[in-house]
């Protein structure tokens, strides 16, 4: 998915559970898409059109090797996206420890 607002293409591509598991299963290591179809009830189409998804996103590679394909994960937009929710974390942790202190000081005043 090439767009002008990346994180949104690589949302999109996640947002599917049979390509967060062919995600999960790329982490392992290199697979052909015969090995990445394989745990799927789906038809080699199917799987082909979850690849496209994933390589628009920039989430895999493709190569060629001889009469094999190969696909591989490419780490980058994930290593973005995890920068992009970083800034939330912190504003997370920050309000948690606000009202973890709130609630220290009441319990010190019911004391």
């Amino acid at each position: 998915m090439t767009t002008a607002d990346p994180i949104s293409g690589v949302f999109a591509a996640l947002a599917d559970p049979t390509r967060r598991a062919i995600l999960a299963r790329l982490a392992q290591g290199d697979a052909t898409v015969a090995e990445l179809g394989a745990p799927f009830p789906i038809s080699a189409q199917a799987i082909s059109k979850h690849l496209n998804v994933l390589e628009r996103a920039g989430l895999i590679v493709r190569t060629r090797e001889a009469q094999w394909r190969r696909v591989r994960i490419e780490p980058t937009p994930l290593r973005d996206i995890a920068g992009w929710v970083a800034q939330y974390r912190r504003l997370w942790e920050e309000r948690n420890d606000a009202l973890s202190s709130y609630l220290d000081t009441l319990q010190k005043e019911q004391s």
